[in-house]
């Protein structure tokens, strides 16, 4: 039977609560897994995964990273038991250093909750190997979408490959004690801005968002959070766009996933 070509992915994580909470995010994410062909692995960039080159996670049995604080007690009890598989992860390293780009296998990287907390929702059997790949937070578009680029032959084998980020990333402007807030301008402007860049399929544009983009370093002071869509568009090699999923909490935490491919 052939091996059917699998999307790329741009998911927004949000808060780590999203592990647990009943939410249009949550239950998009919870029929997600079910609505394409099963990986026989996943690669997640993730804004919480975060290094000067690309480095890419080689633990056979990844523990599961609480990296938050803030949260109940019982959001750090959660463990997403997948497995690693580093056989894999090496091929990863080398096909990024074959395409120029400076690559490092890490033994003992976890799963972040960029990582977990979508996965969590998607596969909650922890039964499909996961490798996780950093973000260059002081990276370019352009860079990361050369990361995509890199990882785009691994769709053909079964491998699905995500970035894991936020469409809308500016935890200092959250309205916090109104999770159902009206989207402020300024988020509205950027968010229409880069769907409809998104949907024309104009890369060039794109690439230059931090110009050209209204409100964009408001909608992202850091980049971390924005570089994972880049790399899903690259890993979706000029295929055409397609959201699936829109949805905001607290005012403008954008939680929109596009599919590429």
């Amino acid at each position: 039977m052939d091996t059917p070509t699998l999307p790329a992915l741009f998911l927004s994580h949000g808060s780590p609560m999203l592990a647990v909470e009943d939410s249009p995010a949550g239950r998009f994410l919870d029929g997600l897994g079910a609505a394409m062909p099963r990986p026989r692995a996943i690669v997640v960039a993730s804004a919480h995964f975060t290094a000067p080159r690309a480095s890419v996670g080689a633990n056979s049995h990844p523990a599961t990273v609480h990296d938050f604080n803030g949260f109940p007690d019982s959001l750090h009890q959660i463990r997403y038991p997948a497995p690693g598989d580093r056989p894999l992860a090496e091929d990863i390293a080398r096909g990024l250093s074959a395409a120029g780009l400076d690559a490092v296998l890490l033994p003992d990287q976890g799963l972040d909750h960029g990582v977990w907390v979508p996965l969590r929702r998607m596969y909650p059997q922890a039964d499909v190997p996961v490798i996780p790949l950093s973000v260059n937070p002081r990276g370019t578009a352009s860079e990361h979408l050369a990361i995509g680029r890199a990882l785009a032959p691994l769709r053909e084998t079964g491998v699905l490959v995500i970035g894991s980020g936020g469409f809308v990333h500016n935890l200092g402007d959250l309205a916090w004690g109104d999770r159902d807030a009206p989207m402020p301008g300024w988020a509205s402007a950027f968010a229409n801005w880069m769907r409809d860049r998104l949907a024309a399929g104009d890369t060039d544009a794109l690439l230059a968002w931090d110009r050209l983009a209204p409100g964009a370093r408001q909608a992202h002071p850091t980049v971390e959070h924005l570089m994972p869509l880049f790399v899903a568009l690259g890993a979706g090699h000029g295929s055409a766009v397609r959201q699936i999923h829109e949805s905001v909490e607290f005012g403008s935490l954008a939680l929109d996933a596009f599919a590429i491919g």
